[in-house]
């Protein structure tokens, strides 16, 4: 590995995990199109490779925020488990479609979440008295198979899910997420082992730098203001997810 290569995969590693420290979600969207684009994966072997990294990096991420008690671990043991489930099964399907339709449906549930993003979503005002299972349940299943078919963490989906259906408040909301995308990202990994070669040593740096970013992600939630920080990243999302269809598209018409 040239040292441009490793300082590449040093600065973007580090981008996904302050991006999963700091808002529980985003990081994830963004690594399968950086492996793609900017490491030179195909979309099989980044769909895998994104599945290890944001596991990684969620995992560290749940012990900092657990030290801050912003967990809630009856919510994420419930969801995380439907998810895992559907996970581990949806891993085994995307090696059926091309690589190009991947990434197209990638870029389509990129412009969703981006406009879901955009929209005002204040912090509910009171945890709910009664938690509806059912909804944990369909949101855990609908997640993880997100997660297994397109190797995303599911974060993105998953805050605004405990906040605006559950009744979680922001902060715990990230740190439950976390614990979420942590499962999830496990069970897909077990549906894509064995299925397509690993850069070892790229997705080590990867997680390496994202372990640092994930450090001072969670470090910054106490200081700046997510809702401001997640409308910026909604535009980007929705500008990537552009350059995403636009490329893709072409090719396959």
């Amino acid at each position: 590995m040239s040292l441009e290569s490793l300082l590449l995969d040093g600065v973007l590693g580090l981008t996904v995990g302050l991006m999963l420290g700091l808002l529980g979600g985003g990081g994830s969207i963004l690594t399968v199109p950086m492996l793609v684009y900017l490491v030179g994966q195909t979309p099989q072997a980044a769909v895998t490779a994104s599945l290890v990294i944001v596991g990684a990096n969620s995992a560290l991420g749940v012990l900092l925020h657990r030290a801050k008690g912003a967990v809630n671990w009856q919510i994420a043991v419930l969801f995380g488990g439907a998810g895992m489930v559907f996970a581990y099964l949806a891993a085994n399907f995307s090696r059926f479609f091309p690589s190009e339709a991947l990434m197209i449906a990638f870029a389509l549930l990129m412009l969703v979440v981006g406009a879901l993003m955009l929209r005002k979503s204040g912090e509910a005002s009171a945890q709910a008295a009664e938690l509806c299972w059912r909804k944990v349940l369909i949101g855990g299943a609908a997640v993880g198979a997100l997660t297994g078919f397109l190797g995303v963490g599911g974060g993105f989906l998953i805050v605004p899910t405990l906040v605006m259906l559950l009744g979680l408040p922001m902060r715990q909301a990230v740190g439950t997420s976390l614990v979420i995308i942590a499962m999830n990202s496990a069970a897909g990994l077990l549906g894509h082992l064995g299925k397509t070669a690993l850069d070892v040593g790229m997705i080590a740096t990867f997680v390496g730098a994202g372990l640092l970013g994930t450090v001072i992600g969670a470090g910054l939630t106490g200081k700046l203001k997510p809702d401001q920080l997640r409308r910026a990243f909604a535009l980007f999302v929705i500008g990537l997810a552009a350059v995403l269809l636009i490329d893709n598209l072409s090719k396959l018409l």
